[in-house]
């Protein structure tokens, strides 16, 4: 009755009197999470609430024309509102069967004066979030629009605390090291990439971060005037124009993530959810799996191998490694710093006659892929996005007559409009050609492998490739920041596998056979951590075979029917519970701190199980590499206690 009379009297408060203060407000199917739309003198502002506390406060919009702003003098029509339950089935995700119910109003905007401009604000409510865009429905006297700032704040109610990644520009591979910190000590016009994860008062986390990113320009966040606000991608060679776009068209949704639960945030499938359905009619091609990538580890093969190189012998002593060890793909990349296609380019980066659909002379790529064929293993390739793009249609009909199954495609290093619409592009018309992509040097993930579910992954974070020439190396400190942060978005593409782990004191950056930090037990759970559907494989042959915990890679699938944060700690340590048909993968990684830590199995269905349980050895801070595996029944009413070590982990495979 008092839940009951207290949201009476928010609707009474926010609608009774919509003539005056022309509120609009829209709860949660759990009534937990409000959005409230308002105007003040003819001025656009929203909040957010959480359990009946504000979170965002009294927060402008506002969109900056070329030919003048919208966000003052509007009239605001009748909202219309629905209440949906969506249900979808997602080839690529942290989850197979999708139920999403949520709540949505169309609020209808219009300029008192001037162009007379209707635009619509569209928002959304979630049991674990909100998002809101603007769609700008076709209209007489407004045909076309050229965006310079789309003025977007986010306003919290307190000083959160913010870990963020924090760039010094908008051209940017998105990779380097997180910061912790309080909102109030931000410079003003840092640029923060998004996910960022806001913590607040009463253990409530909030992260932003945006949702089908279609000709649009990705969208950041800066503080202006002490107050966060969206900050965009500017179009090349200026600074001042955003988006141009025809109507009708739209922005991408702008998207908080809200609970006092953070792992609520990280099962979430808001993101994909508030994408298209599949727009690919047959979907039987696409087959996620884990993939070498030899150039991590200098492409090593043994002495007795005849004539290494970028050739059919060396590409084969992969293939049969793959087919071996259940490795569903081999990735053809580079042999002496020189990329399998012809380039007079330097570094990688392609030369004036750089041709992604000529191989090398004594590489024969239909060659390749017709014996991977008869092994069961695919073949995919690396590409420099400029030397791929030139010769999009080209190279990808070809490469689908080699029988390629799809690339990595590297170093596009910018989210503006016209890079986005390029690597839309490259998904479709890579899809027409059943081909998957692997974005590398890229932007985050904002659900669109819902609806291109041949995209299988994204880079945009640092990651293990850096132990190549990191003098420090990559840190389990480092890592423990992915869940919580980067991973929100999607698909976090790592170079997972290094199976040399060393102390700090003996880390040292070597290009070959790269060394590791943390243990190999935190390396095996990082295969449970990130969500990935392409999982990396990345060291070589001989470093796997015969290694302890490589049956466990072997095993893990890269896609997931479900997905359950057993307990997590924002910057310490966590466990994610992943399900795959009958079987369990649960995964824990901690920082640089020893802890112990207990796994309830009350995740698991009625019935008796087989755990396989891998944890960091006695001895891992001197060979971290060491692990102790251990197998023995268990039930939903089994409690594990499990010592993590210094930047160690554990992983459990439990099935019937």
């Amino acid at each position: 009755m008092k839940r009951f009379l207290l949201y009476f009297l928010l609707f009474i408060f926010f609608i009774g009197d919509i003539n005056a203060q022309k509120a609009v407000t829209l709860f949660s199917p759990n009534k937990q999470i409000g959005f409230v739309f308002k105007t003040e003198r003819g001025q656009l502002f929203y909040d957010v609430v959480f359990k009946n506390k504000k979170i965002i406060d009294h927060s402008s919009l506002s969109l900056e024309f070329e030919n003048g702003s919208f966000g003052s003098g509007i009239n605001i029509g009748k909202p219309v509102f629905r209440d949906t339950v969506e249900d979808y089935e997602l080839i690529i995700g942290k989850a197979k069967n999708v139920s999403s119910h949520y709540r949505e109003v169309i609020i209808p905007l219009k300029e008192k004066n001037g162009l007379a401009r209707i635009i619509n604000l569209v928002a959304r409510a979630f049991d674990d979030g909100v998002a809101f865009r603007y769609e700008f429905p076709a209209q007489s006297n407004w045909q076309s629009y050229t965006l310079l700032n789309e003025n977007t704040t986010f306003h919290f109610a307190g000083d959160p605390l913010v870990r963020a990644l924090c760039l010094p520009s908008y051209t940017s591979s998105h990779e380097g090291y997180y910061t912790t910190i309080s909102f109030s000590k931000i410079k003003n016009d840092t640029l923060m990439d998004m996910p960022a994860l806001f913590e607040l008062p009463g253990n409530i986390f909030t992260a932003i971060t945006e949702a089908e990113l279609v000709d649009y320009a990705g969208m950041y966040l800066a503080k202006k005037n002490g107050i966060l606000t969206s900050t965009l991608s500017p179009l090349p060679k200026q600074t001042t124009i955003k988006v141009k776009a025809v109507l009708p068209h739209q922005t991408p949704w702008r998207v908080l993530l809200i609970s006092d639960r953070v792992g609520a945030l990280i099962e979430s499938n808001i993101i994909t959810t508030l994408n298209k359905p599949c727009a690919i009619q047959d979907v039987a091609w696409i087959k996620p799996g884990k993939t070498t990538f030899p150039w991590w580890n200098g492409n090593v093969v043994p002495d007795t191998l005849n004539a290494p190189g970028n050739n059919f012998v060396t590409q084969r002593y992969y293939i049969d490694f793959c087919a071996r060890n259940h490795i569903q793909y081999h990735s053809v990349v580079e042999y002496g710093l020189h990329q399998w296609y012809m380039d007079d380019g330097v570094g990688f980066q392609p030369g004036p006659h750089s041709d992604v659909t000529t191989p090398v002379p004594g590489l024969d790529m239909k060659e390749v892929c017709d014996y991977a064929k008869t092994k069961g293993v695919g073949v995919r390739v690396w590409v420099h996005f400029y030397a791929l793009y030139p010769k999009l249609d080209s190279a990808f009909a070809l490469f689908e007559k080699w029988g390629l199954s799809g690339m990595m495609v590297d170093f596009m290093d910018r989210d503006d409009q016209q890079m986005v619409n390029m690597q839309t592009e490259i998904l479709q018309k890579a899809a027409a050609h059943h081909l998957h992509i692997q974005f590398h040097g890229a932007y985050k993930p904002t659900g669109l492998s819902r609806t291109y579910p041949n995209e299988f992954t994204r880079e945009g974070t640092l990651n293990y490739e850096a132990d190549k020439w990191t003098d420090e190396g990559l840190s389990p400190d480092h890592d423990i920041y992915m869940p919580f942060t980067r991973m929100l978005a999607g698909s976090t593409d790592y170079h997972l596998g290094g199976f040399r782990a060393v102390p700090q004191n003996k880390f040292r950056a070597q290009y070959t056979r790269p060394l590791v930090l943390g243990t190999r037990c935190h390396m095996l759970a990082m295969y449970v951590i990130l969500e990935n559907a392409l999982g990396m494989v990345c060291d070589y042959p001989e470093a796997y075979e015969g290694q302890p915990g490589f049956e466990f890679i072997q095993k893990i699938p890269t896609t997931w029917d479900e997905t359950k944060v057993v307990d997590a700690k924002v910057q310490e340590y966590i466990t994610i519970a992943r399900k795959k048909n009958n079987e369990w993968y649960v995964g824990s990684i901690t920082n640089h701190e020893k802890r112990i830590i207990t796994i309830p199995l009350n995740f698991l269905d009625d019935g008796n199980y087989t755990a396989e349980i891998y944890t960091d050895a006695p001895d891992v801070e001197i060979n971290p590499d060491n692990l102790k595996k251990e197998i023995r029944p268990v039930t939903k009413k089994d409690i594990l206690t499990i010592t993590l070590a210094s930047g160690g982990g554990q992983v459990l495979r439990i099935f019937k």
